[in-house]
């Protein structure tokens, strides 16, 4: 690839990012950003970047400024609200760099937390967000977006967790850098003797499928929580099953940021038979 990343500021730049979305979230038209809105948004601050291959636009990240009412004053930040790769081009680093640079760029705003939202049970965000880019998160939103018409969210609550992206940390800083934390997989924390909040199984159909549990938190210092490897194929194939992990997973995330904790790591298994675990730190301890 001839990958660059290129600031969006024309309106005919816009109209690539808008059919680009429709690619990406193909279904309804309804859920697009329209270019006259990004405009508008790049032109008050906002930040919009695009992923060129050769001439080629293959990806794009959009957010804008925001404040959040904090101990009774506002605090500025970056609200992150949109990116998109094409399926060709995931998992091939376009996003991990579509977000470095608008933590550059942010950074340059003198603004110095990133927010966004993503679907807890997408593995694949959950890496690059968790585990690549350095965001936290203790916020879990039931059904944040309500019904959306788009073929990725159709017919499934939008349950969302609301990551923080802290700018200047060391934790940040380390993970962007040339010379990143060292990777530590699923077998580091298994060696730990690292509890594991929930159990699965595989159901008659060779999907993996939670078994019922009831929580109780402690303060352990660190937990883990399994979703499944390939969320998205779980909802083609079993809707139900889908929305049983939903449910499954939802309640175990609001009773553990309830008592303290935050989720500050993700590990991935591949194999025949992948897994995927989430990482929660208890109080504000993250490494």
């Amino acid at each position: 690839m001839r990958l660059t990343i290129r600031h969006l500021e024309s309106p005919e730049e816009m109209t690539s990012v808008e059919i680009l979305q429709k690619q990406v979230w193909s279904g309804s038209d309804i859920e697009i950003v329209p270019t006259h809105m990004l405009l508008s948004a790049v032109h008050g601050g906002g930040v919009l970047l695009g992923a060129y291959d050769g001439d080629v636009l293959v990806g794009f990240v959009f957010g804008f400024p925001g404040f959040e009412l904090k101990a009774d004053q506002m605090e500025l930040q970056h609200c992150s609200h949109m990116a998109g790769v094409l399926p060709d081009y995931r998992d091939s680093g376009v996003g991990f760099l579509l977000k470095r640079a608008q933590w550059q760029m942010v950074r340059r705003q003198g603004i110095e937390r990133i927010t966004w939202t993503y679907d807890p049970l997408q593995s694949r965000n959950a890496k690059l967000n968790i585990a690549k880019l350095g965001a936290v998160c203790n916020t879990y939103f039931p059904n944040y977006y309500g019904e959306l018409r788009d073929e990725i969210n159709q017919g499934m609550p939008t349950d969302r967790f609301q990551v923080d992206w802290w700018l200047n940390s060391s934790r940040v800083k380390r993970r962007l850098s040339k010379y990143p934390r060292k990777k530590l997989d699923l077998a580091h924390y298994l060696s730990a003797n690292i509890t594991r909040l929930n159990e699965t199984q595989l159901d008659p159909a060779g999907l993996i499928a939670p078994r019922p549990i009831e929580i109780s938190v402690s303060s352990e210092p660190l937990l883990l929580l399994e979703i499944p490897a390939d969320y998205p194929a779980i909802k083609t194939a079993d809707p139900v099953l889908a929305f049983e992990w939903r449910m499954h997973t939802r309640s175990i995330f609001q009773d553990v940021f309830a008592a303290g904790y935050l989720v500050t790591d993700f590990v991935y298994l591949p194999g025949s038979q992948p897994r995927s675990y989430y990482v929660l730190s208890y109080g504000e301890g993250t490494f």
